[in-house]
């Protein structure tokens, strides 16, 4: 019987040992086996510590995203509040100064009184803005059949006509009932074609109107060609 050999206290001897072969080192085979481990995806290990003023940067981004997802949730009057509170917060000032003037404000209606044609032709709708179509679309929602007539200063021959607006036409006022806007009567009532002399804008214009009117308001419609 051949009997074998123990190295060592009870130990097998290995015939792969590091040195044979060549070997290297333990550091070079703890870089080895790191390299077998790692993945192909895996970024390398970093062996230098970032400068301060990549983080600094990287801090100014993060607080610019911050501040532009809570400027974007807020709607337009709290953002314009907030504007104003930093800009003062900053460069000194009252919230009075902000404060926007009011005096030349206009409503829709101010602005059709501005614009507003007894007649519109084609001149008058050359060069349109958004004013004179804001009039034009008033004045072709009105009634051009009768006319509603002041005939307050009929002594002085000066009378004022209107067209109909919408109540007016469904209450039958200046068809049914009398023309003059302070008379009511429905008996009768006459029609009347009158040549309407106006000044618009600096400029002479001439209109055929229909009335209806009763007889008191017809006297003083021709008070003055008796």
């Amino acid at each position: 019987m051949r009997s074998l050999q123990v190295h060592g206290s009870g130990g097998y001897d290995s015939d792969f040992s590091d040195d044979e072969g060549g070997g290297g080192s333990s550091q070079q085979n703890r870089k080895c086996e790191d390299e077998l481990m790692q993945k192909p995806f895996q970024q390398g290990k970093h062996t230098k510590v970032a400068h301060r003023n990549v983080a600094a940067d990287e801090w100014d981004r993060e607080e610019a995203r911050n501040r532009r997802h809570h400027l974007i949730s807020m709607n337009a009057f709290d953002r314009h509040k907030k504007f104003v509170s930093d800009y003062i917060l900053y460069y000194g000032g009252k919230p009075e100064d902000f404060k926007r003037s009011m005096a030349t404000d206009k409503s829709d209606l101010d602005v059709v009184r501005e614009n507003h044609r007894f007649l519109w032709n084609d001149e008058d709708e050359e060069d349109m803005t958004w004013e004179k179509e804001l009039a034009k679309k008033y004045y072709d929602k009105l009634f051009k059949e009768y006319c509603i007539a002041d005939l307050s200063r009929y002594k002085e021959n000066k009378f004022g006509f209107r067209w109909r607006v919408e109540n007016e036409v469904i209450s039958g006022k200046g068809q049914f009932l009398c023309g003059n806007k302070r008379c009511e009567k429905q008996e009768g009532l006459k029609s009347w074609e009158v040549n309407f002399a106006y000044v618009e804008r600096g400029e002479k214009r001439n209109a055929l109107v229909k009335l209806r009117l009763c007889p008191e308001c017809s006297f003083k419609l021709n008070y003055h060609h008796k």
